[in-house]
This record gives structure tokens, sequence and C-alpha cells, in this order.
């Protein structure tokens, strides 16, 4: 992730000055006492404008970003969980998933969580990966980094920019974050990569609330912790997860998190199939196509597996990587006869159905899957995909005109619709159609240049074309605000 240096730096530079003047800030070097989370320098409404800003350049530019839809689903699912615990983590989160091997999730302003794949990988239980989950909400809830932000009151902008982008690269890449300090403010900045002890703490607590009020298993956060502790005394300090690094795991946190889980009844919980099957597709995915396939049916043969049909649905993955389809449906079929009830699974079939020449079987499987589970959207997804490459463009608008009604802030759904109307030669609601998914991935020029393209069509008539005219003015006194905002000090 070198790229996240200047990632956050220009995603940061970019905001309007509005947003910018609360970065203004002086330079003692401690860290604020807790207090309460409103005093901070920052707005609600300007920690997600960042927050927004960092995520769209993440998406957009971060080769490590992880776009599957599934994994993404389950994050999602897991923190909702947790937010649902009735104990303060109620907030607008959005996680995501970045591709690599290291132990390691961060917070950013707004309610943005990132997830390493590493994480998920090596956790031996669904209410280990919850426990990591629920420290970082617990950051954003009780906004620790806007709180680290504001104990500064007169620093120049520029350096208040380089500041918050090493604070929060010190989240995903430590290794990185020293030298961006160290260029915007040497020894003084690099104090504030860590949040403070105090935060810390206050993040444990609220998190193992969470985490138990959740139902998951609360003894998870103490065994954790102490499992990256052990792992880190048999490796070189260069070698130290980054988990560690940005949240040091002393004793003290050890013992709280374990005092805590003993004044609770013990309560047992079986890990759901979904995370079975996550897990199993990150490690089928990460390894070399051989390695892969060659794991898993060891463990598949010499039934050494936590989970099997985990074990099996990570087999028939890497089978279809190893371009053996027939193998994988095998396994597929053997998953569906034991009973195995997922829309992972179903869509791994519908995979193997196309991967075998047979795209009227995926799709069959596809629509049958989405009836059982309708509100899954990466079947969704899938069943757009399918069809589009059928050529079945009239199919695919049909297909999207309930989902758009139920989710109309989903992008992918406005780039679906605007590659039918491509496939279809209307030129005009395809650029209609991509300007709304420009404008919902955050880039609001390259929405309106979209329209400007939609009104110089000559397809459309008087209705749409008004459609247009209207949704411009609209985006276009958007951009002027924006820009007088950039303008102000």
């Amino acid at each position: 992730m070198r790229f996240l240096v200047w990632l956050l730096v220009v995603s940061l530079a970019f905001l309007p000055r509005t947003f910018a003047q609360s970065f203004s800030v002086q330079l003692p070097v401690q860290l604020p006492d807790l207090g309460d989370s409103s005093g901070s320098e920052l707005s609600l409404a300007t920690e997600r404008k960042i927050g927004e800003s960092i995520v769209r350049d993440i998406k957009l530019r971060e080769p490590s970003y992880l776009d599957d839809p599934e994994v993404a689903e389950y994050l999602n699912a897991l923190g909702a969980r947790l937010g649902g615990g009735g104990t303060g983590l109620r907030q607008d989160f959005e996680f995501f998933a970045l591709r690599d091997a290291s132990i390691n999730a961060f917070a950013l302003p707004g309610g943005f969580i990132g997830v390493h794949t590493g994480l998920i990988s090596s956790a031996d239980n669904e209410s280990e990966i919850a426990s990591v989950i629920a420290h970082e909400m617990a950051h954003v809830t009780q906004r620790h980094i806007a709180r680290q932000i504001g104990i500064q009151k007169q620093m120049q902008l520029p350096m208040m920019i380089a500041m918050v982008a090493s604070i929060l690269l010190a989240r995903s890449r430590p290794d990185l974050a020293s030298g961006a300090a160290a260029a915007a403010q040497g020894g003084a900045v690099q104090t504030q990569l860590g949040f403070s002890r105090d935060f810390e703490r206050e993040a444990d607590r609220i998190g193992f609330q969470a985490l138990a009020g959740s139902g998951f298993d609360a003894r998870a956060m103490g065994t954790f912790f102490e499992k990256l502790q052990r792992h880190t005394r048999l490796m070189d300090s260069g070698n130290i997860p980054g988990y560690l690094r940005t949240h040091p795991v002393t004793t003290e946190r050890i013992t709280d998190a374990q005092n805590r889980a003993e004044n609770l009844p013990y309560r047992q919980r079986a890990d759901p199939l979904e995370y079975h099957l996550v897990r199993a597709k990150l490690r089928a995915e990460a390894a070399d196509v051989r390695e892969a396939v060659q794991t898993f049916s060891d463990a598949v043969n010499d039934r050494r597996y936590a989970n099997e049909p985990g074990a099996r649905y990570g087999l028939a993955l890497a089978l279809l990587r190893a371009k053996e389809p027939k193998r994988a449906e095998a396994e597929i079929i053997r998953l569906r006869a034991g009973g195995v009830a997922s829309p992972m699974v179903e869509t791994l079939a519908a995979r193997v159905r196309l991967a075998l020449g047979d795209q009227a079987g995926a799709l069959t499987v596809l629509q049958a899957a989405l009836a059982r589970y309708p509100h899954r959207r990466p079947i969704l997804y899938a069943i757009l995909g399918t069809l589009q490459d059928q050529g079945r463009y009239d199919a695919v608008l049909a297909t999207l005109a309930e989902p758009q009604r139920l989710y109309p802030r989903d992008p992918k759904l406005h780039q679906a619709r605007a590659k039918a109307y491509a496939g279809q030669g209307k030129r005009l609601l395809q650029h209609q159609a991509q300007a709304e998914f420009y404008f919902l991935q955050g880039s609001l020029t390259a929405a309106i240049e979209q329209l400007q393209f939609a009104q110089s069509s000559s397809d459309g008539n008087f209705y749409d074309q008004s459609v247009v005219d209207a949704r411009l003015k609209e985006l276009r006194a958007e951009h002027a605000r924006d820009l007088q905002d950039a303008r102000k000090r």
C-alpha cells in the first residue's frame, strides 16, 4: 500500500477549505485528556467527508483494494451485528477489505473500517475477528481520530494535512508512516502516530461491551491479544504484526480483557457458515493455485479441518482457479448433498457452470438463488453480469427495476444500467446512468461531464432531456458551493 501515503495527502488536500479550517492547530505534543467526544475540532459531517474522500481514492487507485461483494457483505453484516449490541456503536459504518496478508485493521474518520484479509485468514474463530472490528468501531464512535487532531490549534494547513495523513497511514502501513511523519513535523508528529493509552483502553472497554452484547464469545478479545503477543516474541522487531505497532498490546490490556470476560457467564458460540466460507475463499484465492488445491485436498482427504463445508468450498474454488471445473462441480454436488445452503455456494456453482460453457445453466442457478435469498446483492450482481455477457440488455434493465427502487444509492446498479443502455445504443440514458454512478462514487466533476454528454445526445425525448437538464443544474449548483467553500479561509 505504498500508494496510501500520496493518497491520503492528496485526498485531504482537495477538501474544501471550510473543512481544512477545522484542521488548524498548534503544536503541543501531549495527547488530549479523555472527555466529551463532541468537543473535537472536526464536525461529524467533516469527518464523514474526509472518510469518503479517502475511501473513494482507495477504491480507485489502491491495488490491494478487494472489490469482492461477498467479502464486503460479510464484513458489513458482522459490523451490523456488533452495532446492534446496544452498547453505543450505533453509527453509519462501511467496511471494506484490503488484500494484505498482515494481521491488521484500521479506522478512518466518518465510520469507514478497513480490514486486511490476513486478519480474517489468521483468526481461529469469528469472535476473534469481531473483537478487533469492535475495537476499531469504538475508535470511530468515540471520535478518537478527531479528538487527537483537535489538540492542535494553530498549525498551518499543509502541516496539518501531512500530520493527518501520517496518523491515518499508521493504521495500515506503520513502516511507511514514520517517514511521512518525519517529513511533516519530525519527532513531534511521531508522537501522534498511535492512539493514546487512554484511547486504547476506552476502545477496549467499549469494544468488549459490543462483543459481549452482540452474542460473540467475550473471551476472544483477550485470547486474540495474547496470541498476537506470543506471535511477536517469536519474530524480530521488523516483523511485528501491523496491529501491534498501531495498537500496542500490553500485559495490562490483556489482563483487563480477561478479567472482564471472567465476570460474564460462559457462553459457547458456534461460528456461522458464512465465516468459514469467506475464510476459505480468501485462503483459496491468496495461495498459489496448485498449492491451494493441494492444501484443501489434503484437508478434505485427511479430515483435517475445523469445518467440512468450508474445506470443500475452498477446494471447489481452488479447482476452479486451476481450470478443473468438473472436479469443482463434484465438490459443489457434495456440498449440496450434505445439506449446505448458502448464497456463496450458489454463486460459486454458477461460476462453475460458466466455466463449463453453460451460460443458461449458470443463469438458472443464480435466478433460483435470488428467489431463495432475495436481498443478497452479490447474487444480483452475478445475474446482471451474466445477462450483460449474453447481450440481453432488455433483461438487464427489467432485472434492475425493483432493486434500483430498493437501493437507489448502490453505484453498481447504476453502472449496470449504463452498460445496458450502451449496449442498446441509447446514448443519453447511458450517460445519465453513468453520471449517477460517478456521483455516488464521489466524483462530482465526472458526473457533470457525463450529463453534458447526455445533454448533447440527439436520441432522447423531451422528457429525458428535461430530466438531464434538471439534474445537471443540481450538480452544477453543488459544485459551485464546493468551489465557494474552497475559497473561504
